[in-house]
């Protein structure tokens, strides 16, 4: 049963069985790419990892871990609009380069990364290359050529509780957790029934995903018009570079991020102020810091999801909510 599964995605995504690892987490899957390539690399004398610095807090981790251990990490900083330069990625893969991980579609402002042409770059290097996909499965066309490839089940409808790791046979990787499953790269007893839940949202989010994509699309540029066009002082993040269909991040101008979407909770809006694993956060987003906004605007920020049972009617009401309760939470 689990091997009819593993075939299933191994097929959705063109790799072989073998090489889907499944997980607990998009987070965990992304852990064991980042720590396991490294910390199992054939070339020892390769210490040089490179990545941004708008990844998800899971990489972000993993490559502090790193840094304990000695490696000499890169963080690549975004331009104004939250894209990162492929040129600016590939210029510092350097031949003792040992990993270079940047994500596929930023979690926060949704904009869609270069992975492609640095994929391709780090191919031609001989460098592993890990992306994050977990915003960017059945939400973009194609597949990068990475060696290796995190995706996560909740953000297509899966229960919370399960993720893969779709890792090339040819690199080497050491297992976070021992034990003989998953080919030894993941130990413990697998979660079948989830496991079928994540290919079957696989192969549900793929089959839909034009009609789906272009909806929310729509749905998402009315949204973004209307609140420019009712509420002072918006910006909208990441607005200026290609982004998925499903995330709208905006900064409301001198005001109290934590207010708002408290008032908008009151309300029954869901919203966080970074990721949306993050909700109701204190700090500012590090992604937003990033892109060279200040720590006021950080906070004066919003993320909203766009989802299937997103409607028109349901972002009219959230636009004259922003419209009666943003001004009531401006800053002095």
């Amino acid at each position: 049963r689990l091997n009819a599964v593993r075939a299933a995605l191994a097929q959705a995504f063109g790799v072989e069985p073998k090489e889907v690892i499944f997980t607990a987490s998009g987070s965990e899957a992304a852990a064991l790419a980042v720590l396991g390539a490294y910390r199992g690399r054939a070339d020892r004398a390769r210490t040089r990892v490179v990545s941004t610095a708008i990844e998800h807090p899971c990489v972000l981790g993993s490559l502090e871990l790193l840094e304990r251990e000695g490696a000499r990490v890169v963080r690549v900083r975004p331009g104004p609009d939250g894209a990162v330069s492929a040129d600016a990625v590939i210029a510092e893969l350097t031949p003792d380069t040992a990993l270079c991980s940047v994500m596929w579609v930023n979690n926060e402002t949704g904009v869609i990364q270069p992975v492609e042409a640095i994929a391709q770059a780090c191919r031609a290097r001989g460098i592993p290359f890990h992306t994050d996909a977990v915003q960017a499965v059945g939400r973009t066309d194609g597949r990068p050529a990475a060696e290796l490839l995190s995706l996560s089940g909740h953000k297509l409808g899966t229960p919370a509780g399960v993720g893969a790791l779709l890792a090339a046979r040819a690199l080497p990787l050491q297992a976070l957790v021992p034990g003989h499953q998953e080919n030894g790269l993941r130990g413990g007893t697998q979660a079948v029934a989830m496991a079928e839940a994540l290919a079957l949202a696989v192969t549900l989010a793929r089959s839909q995903q034009a009609d789906e994509l272009a909806r929310l699309g729509a749905l998402r540029d009315d949204f973004e018009r209307a609140v420019l066009a009712r509420v002072p002082g918006v910006t909208v993040n990441g607005a200026g570079a290609p982004r998925v269909a499903t995330i709208s991040n905006l900064s409301f101008e001198k005001t109290d991020g934590e207010a708002l979407l408290i008032a908008l909770d009151l309300e029954g809006v869901c919203v966080s102020t970074g990721a949306a694993c993050a909700s109701g956060s204190l700090s500012p987003s590090h992604v937003l810091l990033a892109m060279g906004r200040t720590p006021a605007q950080a906070h004066g920020t919003l993320r909203f999801s766009l989802g299937s049972g997103t409607t028109a009617e349901a972002l009219a009401r959230v636009t004259g909510l922003l419209e009666t309760l943003a001004p009531r939470c401006r800053e002095p």
